[in-house]
């Protein structure tokens, strides 16, 4: 490549993780806040063996998908990386990304694909992290995401993809912690919203002060937020206050409530589960003698709907204390055709007896890592169909060539889900059936 930090270029496509493409001298290089169709000026940041990192510094064309970022802060902060593309593009390039992957990793495709299901594209994050840092040249205590460069936080006064209850108050928020006695011993804030609360969970290396903790009361209530405090590990999460918070969501088709607690997995985005579980009990087509097993069940997001159309369903998680909040919330809400079992999906459990039963379906919800371990050993002979929830497409990719080539089973339909607007996170759901 020529020896210049600087070079004009035709962006041609979107990778993976939402950078403009571009070639110079046959060189892949990906550029930030680039898109396909523009010529712009770029200025090289890293060189690489195989590929180089640029961004923008001139635009000389402009993409009909580019549209005015909402945020003010965009460019700066790396929470959302496609504010400047207009949201139906962005759900055009995740669609892109997982027919990709299916071709090219599972050597599949769906013999129908199914329309992107979307949501509210602002507002909409209830869970997440927030770092924290204290920064004595700017007198301030930054509360946000990571900047680009990841090792800055960056200067967030407001929000726009957070639940209100919290992206509307992240400079309050940094201003009260600026007040405590240990602002610089603070280094992130967990959140999480329920249907009726939006909870934080501040982790603090340094004993909090009882102005301190006054300091931290006085911002809950005035803000209607409940506050937890982690002074140590996982384990030393407790409510500072109120007194007993209750974190909760509704998944109404189903009439399912679940109970959680603030550093729980749940789906970040409250109106793209509640159409996601719709979606994949669509597709699942629960009957009344069905057995159905849900592996990877959290705290029963999709077990306990499921419970509510079939003869019995059990779900399998890898985390206890998930496991026995799924089981409380089978109490909770009068469902008795629920069972739950703890085991890591990571590791072999063909000898298990939820393993060895004979079930009609099955549905997945793994992690990145996917689901190719369970796979060894699942879907048995008698399951004819298997829903398949994704947040990687490579992952997915891979399980589906397995389905299909090891498990007699053709993709039937897939489609994208677009759990994280304005980020190149891509979710999918698939539904596989078995031929003949």
């Amino acid at each position: 490549m020529k020896k210049t930090l600087q070079a004009e270029v035709e962006i041609t496509d979107l990778s993976h993780d939402g950078r403009g493409v571009a070639r110079i001298d046959g060189k892949a290089v990906f550029v930030r806040g680039a898109l396909p169709g523009e010529r712009a000026t770029v200025r090289i940041l890293h060189r690489k063996r195989s590929f180089d990192e640029a961004e923008v510094l001139e635009l000389h064309t402009r993409s009909a998908d580019r549209v005015d970022p909402r945020c003010a802060h965009f460019g700066q902060c790396a929470g959302c990386t496609l504010q400047h593309l207009a949201p139906q593009a962005q759900i055009a390039a995740k669609q892109r990304v997982l027919a990709e992957n299916l071709e090219r990793i599972g050597k599949v495709a769906p013999q129908r694909w199914l329309e992107p299901l979307t949501d509210q594209p602002w507002e909409y994050r209830r869970k997440g992290r927030l770092s924290v840092r204290h920064v004595q040249k700017k007198g301030r205590v930054l509360v946000g995401f990571r900047e680009t460069n990841p090792r800055f936080v960056a200067d967030v006064r407001r929000c726009e993809v957070l639940h209100p209850a919290l992206g509307t108050r992240i400079e309050a928020l940094g201003d009260m912690l600026g007040t405590l006695s240990i602002a610089a011993k603070i280094p992130q804030i967990e959140f999480a919203a329920g249907d009726a609360c939006m909870a934080l969970v501040i982790r603090h290396l340094a004993p909090l002060a009882d102005i301190d903790r006054a300091r931290l009361t006085e911002f809950a209530q005035a803000h209607d937020l409940a506050i937890f405090l982690q002074p140590g590990g996982i384990d030393s999460v407790h409510p500072l206050w109120p007194a007993s918070p209750r974190l909760r969501y509704a998944i109404g088709g189903s009439a399912v409530t679940l109970d959680f607690e603030p550093l729980d997995f749940v789906q970040v985005n409250a109106g793209m589960n509640r159409r996601m579980v719709e979606q994949a009990l669509s597709l699942l087509d629960p009957q009344a003698d069905d057995r159905v097993l849900d592996l990877f069940c959290g705290l029963g997001n999709f077990t306990l709907p499921v419970a509510r159309h079939v003869a019995h369903v059990e779900g399998v998680e890898g985390d206890r204390d998930l496991v026995h909040r799924a089981a409380r919330n089978a109490e909770a809400n009068g469902i008795d055709n629920a069972r739950f079992h703890m085991a890591n999906l990571f590791e072999e459990h063909a000898a298990s007896s939820w393993a060895r039963a004979s079930w009609d379906k099955l549905l997945l919800d793994p992690p990145r890592a996917g689901a190719d371990k369970v796979l060894e050993y699942l879907p048995g002979a008698s399951t004819r169909r298997v829903v398949y929830v994704s947040c990687h497409p490579g992952s997915l990719a891979r399980d589906a060539g397995i389905l299909v080539a090891q498990h007699g089973f053709r993709l039937q339909a897939a489609g994208v889900m677009d759990m994280f607007p304005h980020t190149a996170h891509v979710e999918s759901i698939a539904l596989f059936e078995r031929e003949g």
